[in-house]
């Protein structure tokens, strides 16, 4: 049967991890799994509070990073040390549902498209600031406009995907967020189900507008060139 992992990258999110993780437990997945949470060198009680949850959740594993490296490091950590086949990533502040994630392993187990490699949550109506909701639209339609991957919302951290497809991709800082249109630079294809999105109820948000834009730009472009430079494989099976 097909093991999922589920793998979280976390940094200063003490007061949410726990409620998150207790809301993946309960979920009741018909799939074996595991929760790896990728502590990024908070330097909160992130750690110990998910290693004080461990005795009662077996599923439960955690990995910390010595010295803070960010999102994308925190995820191919997780991944690096995932033994299922399948994997789901969330964010750690809770805004992603976890009871999303039924509906989006069924969607790629279930595929008879045997190319398809990944399903992308797609935050239709999102739980945020104005500012935010505009920013993050802008951003995926400038990206959706150079690298036509097809996909309304990178941005969102829920995606499902095989861990055959990922360890394949090349590796660079904010990777995450251009996760599909890498995949479909390996011949695989990517679908986006909508989910819900949910407001930040403890801590302050990472990131900003403004250093996001910047990044953003510079990423897009070292995209480009990811594409152009790659030869294009042709996947036959992706499971």
């Amino acid at each position: 049967m097909t093991k999922i992992s589920i793998v979280i990258p976390a940094y200063n999110e003490a007061e949410n991890i726990g409620p998150l993780i207790s809301e993946i437990v309960h979920l009741n997945l018909e799939y074996p799994f595991e929760i790896i949470i990728v502590d990024d060198a908070s330097s909160d009680n992130t750690y110990a509070n998910v290693v004080s949850m461990k005795q009662d959740v077996q599923e439960l594993r955690i990995i910390q990073h010595k010295n803070t490296s960010g999102q994308s490091a925190s995820i191919a950590t997780g991944i690096e040390y995932a033994t299922g086949e399948l994997i789901v990533t969330m964010d750690g502040d809770g805004q992603n549902n976890p009871a999303d994630i039924p509906n989006m392993v069924a969607a790629l187990i279930n595929s008879k498209n045997t190319k398809l490699c990944m399903v992308a949550g797609f935050r239709k109506k999102r739980d945020d600031s104005s500012w935010r909701i505009i920013s993050s639209k802008i951003a995926n339609s400038v990206r959706s406009f150079f690298l036509r991957d097809q996909t309304p919302d990178t941005g969102c951290g829920l995606k499902v995907f095989y861990r055959s497809a990922f360890i394949k991709l090349p590796f660079f800082d904010h990777m995450h967020r251009f996760l599909p249109a890498l995949i479909q630079m390996r011949g695989g294809e990517v679908i986006s189900l909508e989910v819900s999105h949910r407001a930040r109820m403890r801590g302050i948000s990472k990131y900003g507008t403004l250093d996001r834009l910047w990044v953003g730009i510079v990423d897009i472009i070292g995209v480009s060139w990811l594409r152009l430079r790659s030869k294009r494989v042709e996947i036959g099976r992706c499971d």
